[in-house]
């Protein structure tokens, strides 16, 4: 079957959520005259981004509130347990003010989605939710080029799943195997696609990062992303995309 659509993930594919996470907390660190507490401000990313992950696994498997995975997360980096809830959420909603100064959009996304306009649907699927992605994808210019916004808050399951990428196919009104998925994450995002039967697109920005699981194309940008769709060879020789 021929590719139709293209599903997207957005953290890392189309804006640069790490350099955005950097900066933003590098900035709010120093202007809470903080900094310093946590080292080079790459141990403080490093620190807060597993605070992050660690939380977020916690929300995505059904336990708390999405509001109460940021409260801890703020809770837990600044060692401070008994914060309000009030106090918790202005010290983030600080730094979600210096994080959104540095959004940007890769220089290679709108090329792409130009490239891919006229003979491809596009959708996003995302481990977030609606109220997070939907302003963002706006602010930066992006969500008119989506038909659907689909995320796992709302839907209740999240990638890797293959019932969150079969519920995004399912809103283009399309069978998973005229679908692509293009997303960051090797496992998260392109094992699960390739296991819910979609084209599975590794976007390996840094390179480097090994070979990816079986049956996942890799490529290092989006530029080589209408070679790929157009070859479309699924599971075989790859067109030497890779």
């Amino acid at each position: 079957m021929p590719i139709r659509a293209v599903l997207w993930d957005i953290d890392d594919t189309l804006f640069d959520y790490t350099g955005a996470d950097a900066a933003g907390l590098s900035r709010h660190l120093e202007a809470e005259r903080i900094a310093e507490r946590y080292g080079t401000p790459a141990q403080a990313l490093a620190l807060w981004r597993q605070i992050t992950d660690r939380h977020w696994a916690r929300f995505a498997g059904g336990e708390g509130t999405f509001q109460g995975q940021r409260r801890d997360r703020v809770r837990e980096f600044l060692e401070r347990p008994g914060m309000t809830d009030g106090q918790a959420d202005a010290w983030f909603d600080q730094y979600v003010t210096h994080y959104k100064a540095a959004w940007v959009v890769f220089p290679d996304v709108v090329p792409a989605l130009d490239a891919l306009a006229a003979g491809y649907r596009h959708g996003v699927l995302t481990n977030s939710s609606t109220a997070n992605q939907d302003p963002k994808l706006r602010d930066l210019g992006l969500r008119d080029r989506f038909e659907v916004l689909v995320c796992a808050v709302e839907l209740g399951i999240s990638k890797p799943e293959a019932g969150a990428f079969l519920a995004a196919c399912e809103a283009l009104g399309l069978p998973p195997g005229e679908v692509a998925y293009v997303g960051d994450q090797p496992e998260i995002d392109a094992r699960g696609a390739r296991d819910a039967g979609l084209l599975a697109i590794w976007l390996d920005r840094d390179g480097g990062r090994g070979e990816g699981p079986a049956g996942v194309h890799r490529i290092e940008g989006l530029d080589l992303l209408p070679e790929l769709l157009a070859a479309d060879t699924r599971f075989g020789a790859r067109s030497g995309i890779r």
